[in-house]
């Protein structure tokens, strides 16, 4: 029989083997069933997206550098998506869940996302990206914390909030993209909703009884990190929590010049994070509003989400008026003031132990400039579409990292054109190749009448300048070099242009597209190319095993070959057996 220490050394041995294998960096899994279910979150009855049968989904919470595996089942009717708006996927394009990179997974199948959050802090959230299905819900908010070894530049705080806000309409996402497809504006929205939850009743005439709304309980004294995304359609929304101060941490994966705010402007895409300290007197609830903005206010006062802040001592319902949002109906340069005056914390350590501010962008040489110029939808061969520079975009039927990949041909053209182009608008299939360890400059110039905001996937851009007007290479001298804010969201106000800088330092194919879904949908967007000539494992993961194909690669795809449960079941099943047949050798060994 053996002994307790040759038991003891198989032991030591099996958790040395165990520590190898898992150590490095944790692995967080989720399991995402992605389904229809009915919910009335304006008081009509309406189908809605649902993740484990919630709406909205889950909080991904997870830290620096861990992978994670999300294993996400279709039981919806359609193809289907999910796309982590803000996470960098580093050598990971193959990750990032929109059709430039990954074939849709059909309905009843099921594919697992198995990606790492490297060198990433910050708040962010998900959501599906194929077929204006995130106007049906889908959403859900990611916190990536911080490692224990990197200082956060504030205290701790007591806990986090995870708040998703949007516009929203009791048609679903079907209905809405019939009314696109069929030429037609969607029309004002029929609400806003605060975590999934309708307006509470504040006003009798413009909210119905029988709302469920959302309601937020906290301690007085405590500090809580409200984590603010707009997940909505297209609608900038104003954010504000009723006698409370909103002092600004962080947004989209950088801390942030910390400063108070009695409200923000929070456009699609976008979200912040702030430090709520309860310290009021708790004579009654207070409101938590997220209304309308660059709107006709007084026809959109019903587009008006309002939860309810109760303090665990509260003395009363919330009553009377809803907080003032800005008083700037005639101040065109108020919410821009305000966008400037978000900076970058540079003394402030992120992901990593160096502080922000020692990747010195401002004094980098650019080598590649895109004007990307936004107009109001035209008609191109019949029908309604918005563009880029005169470009439609007009998504594969092969995605085009796949495309590259497997060498298929006539996919895309790599010669998205650096400016507007002369002579009438067209559809195609365009994108922007982008120079490895490269340095772009992008200037997003909307000539719209309405707010839009863009994003791009893999990056984090650093946003040096917005004004009113057309940009010129003169208007480089009004740039802030030194510390503009880090982000993957930006907006850009109607008659105005934002400039942003992009250290191309993420190989892969990389979505840029309007964050706004109207006109995402239409066809405004691109992806920029950014390869690396001497190819290596060391800036891009090869080919998922479970890659799905589609298209002209149709071909290859086994039924039902597409689960990473599978191929993850397959990697822990070769796991368990080799520790089995490592402890049927010592055992054999010690008798």
């Amino acid at each position: 029989m053996a002994s307790f220490s040759s038991l003891s050394l198989l032991f030591v041995y099996i958790s040395l083997f165990l520590s190898y294998s898992y150590a490095e960096d944790a692995t967080i899994s989720y399991d995402f069933v992605v389904s229809y279910i009915t919910a009335s979150p304006l008081g009509v009855p309406q189908q809605v997206i649902a993740i484990n049968g919630k709406f909205p989904g889950p909080v991904i919470n997870v830290t620096t550098n861990n992978n994670v595996k999300v294993n996400v089942k279709n039981k919806l009717d359609e193809d289907l998506l999910m796309t982590w708006d803000g996470v960098q996927q580093r050598r990971a394009s193959w990750q990032d869940g929109v059709l430039g990179t990954n074939c849709p997974i059909p309905p009843k199948w099921n594919w697992t996302y198995n990606f790492q959050v490297k060198d990433q802090i910050g708040s962010f959230f998900y959501f599906p990206s194929l077929n204006f299905q995130r106007a049906s819900g889908g959403f859900g908010g990611i916190i990536i914390n911080n490692r224990e070894v990197i200082a956060i530049p504030f205290s701790t705080p007591d806990e986090d909030v995870p708040v998703m806000i949007g516009d929203w309409y009791t048609s679903n996402h079907t209905a809405l993209r019939r009314t696109l497809n069929g030429g037609k504006d969607l029309g004002m929205p029929d609400g806003v909703l605060i975590n999934g939850k309708g307006p509470y009743r504040y006003n009798d005439t413009l909210v119905p009884d029988g709302i469920d709304y959302e309601t937020i309980d906290v301690h007085p004294g405590r500090t809580y990190r409200f984590r603010v995304s707009n997940v909505g359609i297209s609608t900038s929304l104003n954010f504000r929590i009723q006698n409370h101060n909103l002092l600004l941490a962080e947004t989209e994966g950088s801390y942030t010049v910390q400063q108070n705010y009695t409200s923000l402007d929070i456009h699609v895409g976008q979200t912040y994070s702030f430090l709520v300290t309860m310290d009021q007197n708790a004579s009654t609830d207070y409101y938590i509003v997220a209304s309308a903005r660059f709107v006709n206010e007084s026809v959109w006062r019903r587009v008006t989400g309002v939860g309810i802040l109760r303090y665990s001592n509260s003395k009363g319902k919330a009553s009377g008026p809803l907080p003032e949002p800005p008083q700037d109906q005639f101040d065109k340069t108020f919410s821009m003031n305000q966008a400037r005056s978000i900076r970058w914390n540079v003394s402030a350590s992120g992901a990593r132990p160096n502080p922000q501010g020692s990747f010195k962008y401002g004094s980098i040489n650019v080598t590649d400039v895109y004007v990307l110029r936004n107009k109001p939808p035209v008609t191109i061969d019949g029908k309604r579409r918005t563009t880029l520079n005169g470009i439609s975009f007009v998504n594969p039927h092969t995605p085009i990292r796949l495309a590259d990949w497997y060498k298929v041909k006539n996919v895309y053209t790599a010669d998205f054109p650096n400016g507007p182009i002369t002579g009438p608008p067209k559809m195609e299939t365009k994108i922007i190749n982008g120079t490895f360890r490269g340095f772009m400059e992008v200037i997003f110039q909307n000539n719209d009448t309405k707010m839009q905001s863009y994003h791009m996937d893999g990056y984090a851009f650093f946003v040096v300048g917005m004004d009113y007007g057309e940009w010129t290479n003169n208007s480089r001298g009004t740039y802030n070099k030194w510390d503009g804010i880090a982000r993957s969201t930006t907006q850009v106000f109607p008659g105005a242009w934002t400039a942003v800088l992009i250290s191309l330092d993420n190989v892969g194919i990389w979505n840029i597209r309007a964050e706004n879904l109207d006109t995402w949908y239409l066809g405004q967007e691109t992806y920029v190319k950014v390869v690396n000539p001497e190819p290596t494992n060391k800036t891009e993961l090869p080919i998922p095993d479970n890659v799905l194909f589609c298209g002209a690669l149709s071909k290859r795809q086994k039924p039902q070959d597409v689960s990473s449960a599978t191929s993850v079941m397959r990697h822990e099943s070769k796991v368990f057996l080799t520790l089995l047949l490592m402890m049927c050798a010592f055992i054999s060994i010690l008798q």
